[in-house]
């Protein structure tokens, strides 16, 4: 049953699934597994056999395993030449499609025309026990196998653990499920459920301050001299120093970002520019990121003396010689949050060090229910077909649901939890089409295909709130906007400490060291996409792999190309700020224009009052916006926001503005000219729709205010404009802005370098950036 909250095909949808196994209906579930469905699975271990008879010539048999339940048939592997073969397998049959009563797990021994017949032990489905956990594994068997006939086979034993279990079993992901069946053995590992988390992301910061003794092979002309630095496939330059003298000056700053474990080595090599187009070595040093001091604060980092090393050839024989040095400050910076994500999108907030961590204020519960209505995402067998699974990236945790496979209606019925230290913060769960199903060199150069993404903001959750929704799933391409289908979630935030939580409210948004030593916003994109890079590599050679194509969409890669649509977007959410101010502009013109004499009349009254008594402008202002905060509780939002069609201007898109936003950058599109032209304009553009959202971002802002988008920050602004009435209305006007005065013109000695707290509190405010495709 769904009961639409909105108009139009994109709309939210609110879902009233059997949580838990029980009714959700308002209630609050309190066991483990409680925000998805129960699915019932009959669940057969293969632990090992003993004693089986020998079935070739040469009185060996290798033997296999097969479990048959129906239509359904599962294989062990199989083992050469042993009698005594130890499997620990598990085999999970769906019981809604189970559709013969009784089980049958057969022994056979493997040969090259037909598998000979060993034996096997039979359960009918009525008395297989039922398991629950937390209750204990089932302890597993001795079988004796039979015949054909139902008589005893000699010798022949086999270990078995038969049960009926849920979702929630501790063998569930490692199982070979029935739905499988068709997926061949190398490929098996690509449909599990699995967790990743995301590897440990320093920068590596190199202040590069002089050399000493620079050795150029013209000795006759003034050396420009640079230091290029290499980490892994990043590579970074100074620029060329202004002494041009053997004893070069430069005193700048190099960024990097490498995650643990250190890899690769920093290279630094000075580099002497002869001609255009033409570099000198000069020397270069190589130092091992193990032996760099880590700092967690902002305390400076001792110097150190680098020698640098060149390869000559003297008498026939390259050598190395010593001579130059290199003056370095060095020092893998800890205190800093490592931007992995978009800052509007970000899931984690936390510094690299962890003993800068914060202790956590509650929990995130997230349930992949189902998906519904997907569309073919490829072909097989001359039809259409989806392998669906999905992702979810929540700090440093990401999930993989398993695959389910050929379904355009998949359950998943599978539930994950996270920590949560900030409420400010984003999850994502994206949906992808399975593309490395048959393994080996078939799957080589597939990909997996985006079937699209939700993203939901903690704060805009009810705490200890059950959420059941179903998202739509939506994509932009080159013909315009499409709804892949929907995907139903339940999500529950869970607080510990209601006061940790409202105190986060004043604290940095983000570490210390972001505004002690600040990066500039193209050190914040350089390293960005540094740490997308490294992420998506690091997370693709697990096993199994979550590829590139995955983390770079759920991590918005191309969130910050230009788009004309995007532009568009952006203006319009300008214009949604200030619509307000203009309608009281509007307002204001109808008063002086007695449109509405008695409104008229009463805002004279008003004007009276406040010019005759001054005092009471402040407390009148708070008190009325304390008024219109609680006015607006009726209207507030009772669902998490979703992807916005019309918000991002995607419907009404021309379908040249989509071939622009899809071109390549640079662009494919002749002549020449045009080309240089349009690559100029989209550089530009972008960094102008950049500054629009972030101007449209701090507006929203200021509406959520009182919208009750954040409840607790709705719920703080409005308790403090009632104190600040009443605290004004005691207190003299001229008392409080002579206070006013002095604050702000207090002296640097009393200022704090970090943001204040009203600053704080606003810059966690929502805005309407989660809802942007």
């Amino acid at each position: 049953m769904q009961r639409p909250l909105g108009p139009g095909e994109f709309s939210l949808k609110e879902t009233s699934p059997l949580l838990g196994g029980v009714a959700r209906a308002g209630d609050k579930l309190t066991s483990t597994y409680d925000l998805v469905e129960q699915m019932q699975y009959l669940y057969v271990r293969v632990v090992k056999a003993k004693d089986l008879p020998a079935m070739d010539l040469t009185g060996k048999c290798d033997p296999y395993v097969e479990v048959k339940m129906g239509n359904y048939k599962g294989t062990t592997r199989h083992f050469e030449k042993k009698t005594n073969p130890e499997w620990n397998q598990v085999f999970a049959f769906s019981r809604e499609r189970i559709q013969s009563t009784t089980l049958e797990v057969i022994v056979k021994d493997k040969d090259f025309v037909k598998d000979d017949f060993i034996g096997r032990v039979m359960f009918e489905l009525n008395e297989i026990p039922k398991r629950v956990p937390p209750d204990s594994p089932l302890a597993p068997q001795w079988y004796r196998l039979e015949d054909k006939k139902g008589d005893k086979v000699k010798g022949g034993e086999l270990m078995l653990a038969v049960w009926f279990g849920t979702q929630a079993d501790e063998v569930f992901a490692e199982a070979w499920h029935s739905d499988a069946a068709t997926v061949p053995g190398d490929g098996l590992a690509n449909i599990k459920s699995k967790v990743y988390l995301t590897p440990k992301l320093w920068y590596v910061r190199v202040n590069v301050i002089e050399a000493q003794d620079l050795i150029p092979s013209d000795k006759n002309r003034f050396p420009e001299v640079y230091v290029k630095a290499m980490l892994g496939n990043q590579i970074l330059r100074t620029r060329i120093s202004p002494s041009r003298t053997v004893n070069p000056m430069w005193n700048e700053d190099i960024l990097f970002v490498a995650a643990e474990p250190f890899e690769e080595h920093l290279i630094l090599s000075v580099e002497d520019r002869v001609a255009p187009n033409k570099d000198e070595s000069l020397g270069k040093t190589t130092i091992p990121l193990q032996s760099i001091p880590r700092r967690l604060d902002h305390k400076p980092v001792s110097t150190k003396w680098y020698n640098l090393e060149k390869h000559v050839i003297m008498e026939g024989e390259k050598e190395k010689k010593f001579s130059s040095r290199l003056h370095l400050r060095i020092c893998l910076d800890g205190g800093y949050h490592v931007l992995d994500e978009s800052t509007h999108y970000s899931s984690d907030l936390r510094p690299t060090a962890k003993q800068l961590w914060k202790q956590s204020i509650g929990v995130l519960e997230l349930g992949i229910l189902n998906a519904q209505g997907l569309l073919p995402m490829k072909t097989k067998d001359g039809r259409g077909t989806t392998d669906a699974y999905c992702v979810a990236k929540y700090g440093q945790k990401w999930v993989r649901t398993r695959t389910i496979i050929d379904s355009f209606t998949p359950k998943w019925n599978e539930q994950y939890t996270w920590e949560v230290y900030d409420p400010c913060t984003v999850i994502t769960i994206g949906v992808f089409d399975n593309g490395h199903l048959q393994g080996g060199e078939k799957a080589a150069g597939a990909r997996d295909n985006r079937i699209g993404k939700v993203r939901i903001r903690l704060s805009t959750l009810e705490t200890d709130r059950v959420y059941t929704h179903s998202y739509p799933l939506i994509v932009l391409l080159p013909s315009g906007v499409k709804k892949m289908g929907e995907v139903q979630l339940a999500v529950r935030f869970t607080c510990s400490s209601l006061l940790n939580m409202m105190h986060m409210y004043s604290q940095p948004l983000l570490p210390k060291m972001h505004y002690l030593h600040p990066l500039s916003v193209m050190q914040l994109d350089l390293l960005r996409h540094q740490s997308t890079q490294i992420v998506s590599m690091r997370l693709s050679r697990a096993e199994p792999p979550l590829r590139k194509e995955v983390v770079e969409y759920m991590l918005d890669m191309d969130s910050h190309m230009w788009s004309m649509r995007k532009s568009k977007a952006n203006f319009y959410r300008i214009m949604g700020v200030f619509n307000p101010l203009i309608a009281v502009i509007k307002w204001f013109d109808q008063i002086c224009h007695w449109k509405n004499p008695l409104t008229t009349i009463l805002i004279h009254v008003l004007f009276v009052i406040l010019v005759l008594y001054p005092e009471l402008i402040l407390p009148t202002i708070f008190l009325y916006l304390f008024l219109i905060g609680v006015w607006y509780y009726r209207w507030r939002p009772r669902q998490p926001p979703h992807m916005d069609t019309k918000l991002s201007h995607a419907e009404a898109s021309h379908p040249d503005e989509l071939d622009e936003e899809f071109d390549s950058f640079p662009t494919s599109r002749p002549p020449d000219i045009v080309r240089m032209r349009y690559d100029r304009l989209r550089s530009v553009a972008g960094k102008i729709q950049t500054v629009v959202g972030d101007i449209a971002t701090q507006g929203e802002r200021l509406q959520s205010l009182l919208s009750w988008r954040d409840p607790r920050a709705t719920a703080l602004f409005v308790t403090f404009c009632l104190i600040a009435a009443i605290v004004l209305y005691i207190t003299p006007f001229s008392v409080v802005c002579l206070l006013t005065g002095l604050y702000v013109l207090r002296h640097p000695r009393f200022r704090h370098k970090l943001p204040s707290v009203p600053l704080n509190f606003f810059r966690r405010l929502p805005a309407r950036t989660d809802s942007m495709l």
